[in-house]
């Protein structure tokens, strides 16, 4: 018996209808997800804290409010992104109308992680909402406390013949993916996007994976260690490091990481405390075996800073590892939780190397007091997204593109690029059925002169003329 195939057969009868396509039925739907947020936000805060001990603080930040944005965005530009966009045409279609029509796919499964389980489940369904799609939503299995709130609350604010939430683990997920959807968009791990776009390539299925990776995190020598410090270890232990771009190693010379050692030990302090298992504002591992994977890279090279650890509470102290190999296995897996390791190189070509010879990561740091240093990282690397002097504060901007490179995935999101990525964008002319006299040169018999004409007629040009 298959589980799916009842509802999918559902939602697709809804598309085919038309229900989703106007204006107004979408902006109904991105409503009632905004007033799901706003409605249980106490009940999607305990969620949080039950699954990863997220503060008030960094559920609001990073789940909450940064959700509610993207819908009230979409909101106020739907109709301008649904708008047909004119082009410019040539000398032969001039009198005709040419424009881009942003069509809804049809029905798209969204398949969500459990790190930040509210953001991103919800900042990708806003996109397929706005974009007039039927949606098959998959929360992770892992997050409980949140899955449990998506499954049983959220239906009740969008209109059920077009939304569904699908509950599982890999098995189910696997039996899901055997059928055949008009997009998919995934967030994990690059093993799962793996599978997941294999399972899409069986349908022809365009896919999005956000993915993860190694982001680096290049210290220059001038530079002031304490600012570096603040700004590294806040996003580094930011939501216990379990965050997709934070940074997964720093790379510096010796005599930086000497400065840069005792600064990060201060920032550490005065964030969490002296004990900062006791601290309110410092998350924990989502759940033991991933505990136990991290416990195992406490090992690589030398503890700096923290390496404490206790299993009963899935606690891991923030982590500095200093005289770390890159043949280590904490520099070859995502690390996913609050340890930073320490790698030294000479300078910045021997770090822009060292970065290269690597799979392109999701986001990539740089920090120095010289400008023309992290412009030129930024030149000579690639990466998902780029910040200069800070951590991720380039994902707090709708009008930045949010996605990956290479192994770190492909296609992107937010604001208006979430809409474009549920949508198909249907190229049209329309043409008028008469002046066939001037569309006859077109036809056989060929001549040199008739080819001339026609291959002037077809330059690609912002031509304002008309042939009146």
């Amino acid at each position: 018996m298959d589980p799916f195939a009842d509802t999918l057969k559902r939602l697709r009868e809804a598309f085919r209808s038309g229900l989703t396509r106007p204006a107004e039925f979408r902006a109904t739907q991105l409503k009632g997800l905004g007033r799901f947020l706003q409605e249980n936000k106490q009940l999607l805060q305990e969620a949080l804290a039950q699954d990863l001990r997220k503060s008030t603080f960094e559920s609001q930040v990073s789940e909450i409010s940064i959700s509610q944005s993207e819908i009230n965005l979409a909101l106020r530009n739907l109709r301008a992104w649904m708008k047909d966009e004119k082009v410019s045409k040539n000398l032969a279609t001039q009198l005709d109308s040419a424009f881009i029509r942003k069509e809804p796919f049809g029905l798209v499964l969204i398949i969500a992680p459990w790190n930040y389980p509210v953001n991103l489940t919800l900042m990708p369904l806003v996109g397929a909402l706005a974009a007039g799609n039927c949606v098959v939503l998959k929360p992770s299995e892992i997050s409980k406390s949140t899955e449990k709130v998506l499954a049983e609350v959220l239906p009740r604010y969008l209109d059920q013949s077009c939304f569904a939430v699908v509950l599982g683990g890999p098995e189910e997920t696997g039996q899901l993916l055997e059928h055949k959807f008009d997009h998919i968009f995934f967030t994990g791990s690059p093993r799962v996007g793996k599978i997941v776009m294999t399972a899409a390539a069986k349908h022809l299925t365009p896919v999005t994976l956000e993915l993860g990776g190694k982001n680096p995190c290049y210290v220059d020598d001038n530079c002031d260690p304490q600012t570096v410090a603040n700004r590294v270890a806040w996003f580094r232990y930011f939501n216990a490091g379990q965050t997709c771009v934070a940074p997964d190693y720093v790379l510096c010379s010796p005599e930086t990481q000497a400065r840069l050692l005792p600064a990060l030990q201060s920032a550490i302090t005065r964030f969490y405390g002296d004990d900062p298992r006791a601290s309110p504002d410092l998350g924990r591992i989502i759940n033991h075996k991933h505990f136990q994977r991290l416990r195992g890279l406490l090992s690589c090279g030398r503890v700096a800073i923290g390496g404490q650890s206790d299993d009963s509470d899935r606690y891991i102290a923030p982590t500095v590892l200093v005289d770390v190999q890159e043949t280590e296995p904490v520099m070859q897996q995502e690390i996913f939780g609050p340890i930073l390791p320490i790698l030294n190189v000479r300078g910045l070509d021997e770090a822009i190397d060292f970065i290269n010879r690597r799979e392109k990561p999701l986001a990539l740091y740089a920090f120095s007091n010289n400008s023309q240093v992290v412009k030129r990282v930024l030149a000579q690397t690639s990466s998902g997204g780029f910040c200069g002097n800070d951590g991720f504060m380039h994902m707090t901007l709708s009008s930045l593109p949010f996605g990956g490179v290479g192994a770190s995935g492909m296609g992107n999101y937010h604001g208006k690029f979430s809409f474009d990525t549920f949508s198909h964008h249907r190229a049209c002319l329309l043409r008028s059925p008469g002046l066939e006299k001037i569309y006859a040169i077109r036809y056989p018999p060929h001549s040199p002169r008739n080819l001339r004409v026609l291959l002037t007629a077809m330059e690609t040009r912002s031509c304002s003329c008309t042939l009146l």
